[in-house]
């Protein structure tokens, strides 16, 4: 290796030597008909091992299916895999998948118990049981992606790569499984987000939200094929009863793309994305989206009515009260109304939630610009 360079698949070129060491060696130390069926296990199982490392190119990814075990509870399968491969903390884990930290840190280490008690092996799966998997592990490249996406200026090189290593695994996911659509589907939902990362500061650094960016600082060729692995993941499930979260948000970012084109957004278009998000499995963060575009279409009134009753749902109600995005679009809302008390107050509770410094003074301006 000194000599010639590393081969390209080192770890198959070491497993084959460690086999026909091995095989030698025995054949050296037990001669005979009995040693005849020991030898051929041995490279049967060697030879099988090498054949489902070759499937999966990349370690990581291996390993996320490794974790991605049938016995583990469904729910915990992706954060997991965030702490254990990509070495997220409960924090960052639990803001992903919109839990508190407490929370996340206790169902994290009851999985970690259970796994330790009944002796859940964390092996390669064979290729028929990855489709089982795949859910998990696709959760988890996108929570890693979005925790890389908080990051709008690249100012953190830890989640600007982040970032870049969730698409890497998403690509290479996908073209394990080419007749997945969420696989698909995933991938191009990262890169139409990805596209648009260099028009989220202007040139002093301020935040720039979706509807004031300029789509000339988007990134076209990103663009293309979002849109191209779009529409191959829509023939992948032409015919199947529903349609998949990430195809569904994937199309949600092409209609905002398609701004580039035709100069407005399709609002209409994306109430009703929002509408089938909802029934595949809604979550604050769509009821807060299909919200912007119901103030659109509808009307603030309508808009707002949807965030009381989003507020008052059991299941996400005690998560709102620090969930900024919630508070900033109540704020919005609330200003288009007129109700100035209640804007403020709700500016108010977003600009202290807000960690990013430049959107801290985006919604600062906003709140002035309301007192004027």
């Amino acid at each position: 290796w000194p000599r010639d360079g590393v081969p390209a698949k080192p770890e198959a070129w070491l497993l084959s030597v460690a086999r026909r060491r091995g095989i030698d060696a025995v054949r050296r130390r037990r001669t005979g008909e009995e040693a005849r069926p020991h030898l051929a296990l041995i490279a049967e199982e060697a030879e099988a091992m090498q054949a489902r490392q070759n499937d999966i190119p990349d370690e990581r990814l291996r390993l996320m299916f490794a974790c991605a075990h049938p016995d583990i509870e469904p729910g915990i399968r992706a954060p997991l895999i965030l702490q254990t491969l990509l070495g997220l903390d409960a924090a960052a884990i639990a803001s992903a998948f919109l839990v508190q930290p407490s929370a996340m840190a206790q169902r994290l280490v009851r999985a970690k118990a259970r796994i330790r008690e009944a002796g859940i092996p964390f092996r390669l799966p064979e290729r028929e049981d990855l489709a089982e998997r795949l859910d998990a592990v696709l959760a988890a490249i996108y929570a890693a992606y979005s925790e890389g996406w908080s990051d709008p200026a690249g100012m953190d090189a830890r989640r600007s790569n982040l970032a870049g290593e969730a698409i890497w695994l998403g690509r290479l996911a996908a073209a394990l499984m080419p007749d997945e659509a969420e696989a698909e589907s995933l991938v191009a939902l990262m890169l139409f987000a990805e596209a648009r990362r260099p028009a989220r500061r202007d040139a002093a650094g301020r935040y720039v939200p979706l509807g004031e960016q300029s789509f000339l600082l988007w990134d076209s060729g990103m663009i293309e094929e979002a849109e191209a692995r779009l529409r191959r993941a829509a023939k992948l499930s032409a015919g199947e009863e529903r349609i998949g979260r990430y195809q569904l948000e994937a199309a949600v970012q092409a209609v905002h793309a398609a701004r580039r084109l035709t100069g407005r957004t399709d609002w209409a278009a994306l109430v009703t994305l929002y509408d089938a998000l909802a029934l595949s499995g809604g979550s604050p963060v769509v009821a807060l989206n299909r919200a912007a575009a119901v103030a659109e279409t509808v009307g603030p009134e309508a808009a707002l009515a949807g965030l009381d009753a989003l507020a008052e749902d059991r299941t996400w109600s005690g998560r709102l009260a620090d969930y900024q995005p919630y508070w900033a679009a109540r704020a919005g809302l609330l200003a288009k109304l007129g109700d100035v008390p209640a804007a403020a107050r709700a500016y108010e509770r977003a600009i202290g939630l807000e960690r990013d410094p430049a959107v801290r003074a985006f919604l600062q301006e906003k709140k002035k610009a309301l007192m004027q």
